[in-house]
C-alpha cells in the first residue's frame, strides 16, 4: 500500500534552501510573494458573468480577506483548502481516528503529507463546487466551460499552496498569515481612505448624490455626519483590544540546571494558540456557506437553508451569518427583537466555542502540549528551580498553565472575532483580529533573526 508520504512527494513542492537564508534574503522572498500574490488577484477569472461574480462577492465578503482571497480572480479559493485541510487532519487526529502521534518525527511527517495531499485534492473539490453552485454564471449542462473556468480557480489554488511552502521555506513565517494580513490590510485602507466611489470613479470629480467615496473617513469629511466614523471608530478599538491581549504572558521562572545563580523566565502567552483557532472556525463557516449554495436547488433552499438573490435567508448559513444589521439598529433605536438575539447569541457562542475546540486540536498537533514544551526547555538545559533536572517536573508545572491557556485563549480569540465582526470594522472584525496577531509575531520573528545575525551565539539557546 502506497503512503501518504510517498503521494506527497510526487507533488510540486519547493525545496529547501541548501543554506540557511539572511535576513536580507528572506525579507527579499517573502516580498517576492507577496508581490505575486496581488498581481495574481488582479487576474480575473476568464469566461465568468460578472453579475454572478458581484452576488457571490456580495455573499461571501465576509470571509473573502479571513481566507486572503479575491472572489472572481484566479485566487478566488485563497487559502481555503490549506486551513481546511488543517481543519479535517486536526479532527481525525484529535479525536483519535488518525492514530498519529505528532509528537514524533515520523508522525509530523504524516501529518504534513497528509496536509499537503489533502489541500491539493481540496483545492480541485472546492474549485468546482464553486464553479457549478453558479458563482461564476450558470454552466451546470456545459461541461466544457465547468472545465475551463474551474480549471483556472483550481491553478490559482494550486499557485497559492506552492506559495505559502515557498514563504515557509524561504521566508518569514507562513503564507496563509501573509497573505490574509495582505488582504486586510488592503481591504482597511479602501474602506476608511479609498476617495473612489462603488462605480470606481473619484468622487469629488463627480461630486454629491450617490457619489460618496468608499472610504470612512473621506465620507465623514464629504458629509460631516458622525455615523460614518463608526468603522473607523471600530477598527481602532479592535487593534486597541488585541494588541492589549497580545501582550499579555504568564513567565514561568527557570534556572540552569549546570549553573548557579543564573536563571530565565520562560514566557507563555496569554492568546496561547494565537490566529489558528479563529481562522479555522472561519473557514468552517466559509465552507458551510459554498456547501449550501452548492446544494441548493432551483427553489434556492438546500439542508443547510434557503438563499435569495445570494442571500442567505434562513438555515444555518443564517445564523452563521454576522448580525451586524441587528447590532446597528440595536445601537440606533434602542430595540431588538427576538429573533435577532437568538441570531446574536448563536453567532457567538458558535465562534467562541469553535475557536476553543479548534485552539485544543492545535495545541495537541502542534508542538505547543506541556509533553513537547518540556522537551524543548529540557533540551536548553534549563529546569525548574528546587527540583532536580527531570522532563517529568518541567512537564507538571506546564499542565498547570498550558491547558488553561489554550482554552482560554481560544474562547476569548472567537469571542472577541465574533464581536468584533458585528461592528462593521474596516476589513472585517476578524480580519483585523487576524492581521494584528499576524503581524505581531512576524515582528517578533524579525526582531529574533536580527538578534542571531548580530549575536550568532544566541541562536542554539533560542532554538
Amino acid at each position: 500500500m502506497v503512503s501518504v508520504v510517498t503521494i506527497a512527494s510526487y507533488l510540486p513542492s519547493i525545496k529547501e534552501p541548501e543554506k540557511e537564508q539572511s535576513l536580507k534574503q528572506m525579507l527579499i522572498w517573502t516580498g517576492i510573494v507577496l508581490l505575486v500574490y496581488f498581481l495574481l488577484s488582479e487576474v480575473p477569472v476568464y469566461g465568468a458573468e460578472d453579475a454572478a461574480v458581484e452576488q457571490a462577492l456580495q455573499r461571501l465578503a465576509t470571509f473573502q480577506t479571513i481566507l486572503g482571497a479575491e472572489i472572481g480572480s484566479i485566487i478566488t479559493l485563497g487559502i481555503g483548502p490549506i486551513v481546511t485541510s488543517s481543519i479535517l487532519l486536526q479532527m481525525l487526529v484529535g479525536s483519535e481516528l488518525l492514530k498519529w502521534d505528532t509528537n514524533t518525527q515520523a508522525g509530523k511527517q504524516k501529518f504534513q503529507a497528509a496536509q499537503k495531499v489533502l489541500a491539493y485534492a481540496l483545492a480541485v473539490v472546492t474549485g468546482l463546487g464553486w464553479v457549478l453552485s453558479g458563482n461564476f454564471g450558470p454552466v451546470v449542462g456545459d461541461w466544457g466551460m465547468v472545465a475551463f473556468l474551474s480549471g483556472q480557480i483550481i491553478i490559482g489554488g494550486w499557485l497559492i499552496i506552492m506559495m505559502d511552502d515557498l514563504v515557509q521555506k524561504w521566508g518569514f513565517g507562513s503564507g496563509t498569515g501573509l497573505f490574509i494580513a495582505a488582504g486586510v490590510s488592503k481591504s482597511i485602507y479602501i474602506g476608511i481612505l479609498s476617495p473612489l466611489t462603488e462605480t470606481g470613479e473619484i468622487f469629488w470629480q463627480v461630486g454629491g448624490g450617490d457619489a460618496a467615496p468608499v472610504g470612512a473617513f473621506l465620507q465623514f469629511v464629504n458629509t460631516f455626519e458622525l455615523t460614518a466614523l463608526m468603522p473607523m471608530i471600530a477598527t481602532m478599538a479592535v487593534f486597541a483590544v488585541v494588541v492589549y491581549m497580545q501582550a499579555m504572558k504568564v513567565e514561568i521562572p527557570l534556572t540552569f540546571g549546570n549553573v548557579r545563580g543564573f536563571g530565565q523566565k520562560w514566557p507563555l502567552k496569554f492568546l496561547y494558540t494565537s490566529v489558528m483557532p479563529v481562522i479555522l472556525i472561519a473557514a468552517m463557516i466559509t465552507n458551510f456557506q459554498i456547501l449550501g449554495s452548492s446544494l441548493a436547488g432551483e427553489s434556492g433552499c438546500s439542508i443547510l437553508g434557503c438563499f435569495q438573490g445570494g442571500e442567505a435567508t434562513s438555515g444555518l448559513v443564517a445564523l452563521l451569518q454576522p448580525p451586524a444589521e441587528a447590532v446597528s439598529a440595536f445601537i440606533s433605536t434602542g430595540t431588538i427583537v427576538t429573533g435577532d438575539i437568538f441570531h446574536i447569541l448563536f453567532y457567538v457562542l458558535f465562534y467562541a466555542l469553535g475557536s476553543t475546540l479548534f485552539s485544543i486540536f492545535w495545541m495537541r498537533t502542534s508542538g505547543q502540549d506541556p509533553d513537547s514544551v518540556a522537551e524543548q526547555i529540557q533540551r536548553t538545559g534549563m529546569k525548574v528551580p528546587g527540583f532536580r533536572k527531570d522532563k517529568r517536573v518541567i512537564k507538571k508545572v506546564l499542565n498547570r498553565y498550558i491547558p488553561a491557556l489554550t482554552i482560554l485563549s481560544g474562547f476569548l480569540v472567537g469571542l472577541v472575532a465574533a464581536l468584533a465582526e458585528m461592528t462593521q470594522a474596516a476589513g472585517g472584525g476578524t480580519g483585523i483580529l487576524l492581521t494584528v496577531m499576524i503581524l505581531y509575531r512576524l515582528y517578533e520573528q524579525l526582531a529574533q533573526k536580527h538578534m542571531e545575525e548580530l549575536h550568532p551565539a544566541l541562536k542554539d539557546f533560542m532554538q
